[in-house]
């Protein structure tokens, strides 16, 4: 999936998202923690919401396809 496709962001995420460079976003994507596999991994399929001013991406595992997020606090 590509970080330009934003299938299920709110209004609000999707701005904050856009905020973040596009480099920056990739590293993001790239480095969540996935409990099953016990590592880092990249989140696939995902979709973000903004909770308490943090962006907060939902998707799965690009491995084992198991559910994992990623939370990025607000500046």
């Amino acid at each position: 999936m590509s970080i330009e496709s934003l299938p299920d962001f709110t209004p609000s995420a999707r701005q904050r998202w856009e905020s973040i460079p596009a480099h920056i976003r990739q590293r993001l994507l790239a480095n969540v923690w996935c409990a099953h596999c016990r590592t880092d991994v990249t989140i696939t399929n995902f979709s973000g919401n903004l909770k308490r001013g943090s962006l907060q991406l939902a998707g799965q595992c690009a491995v084992c396809h198991g559910d994992v997020a990623r939370v990025i606090e607000a500046p």
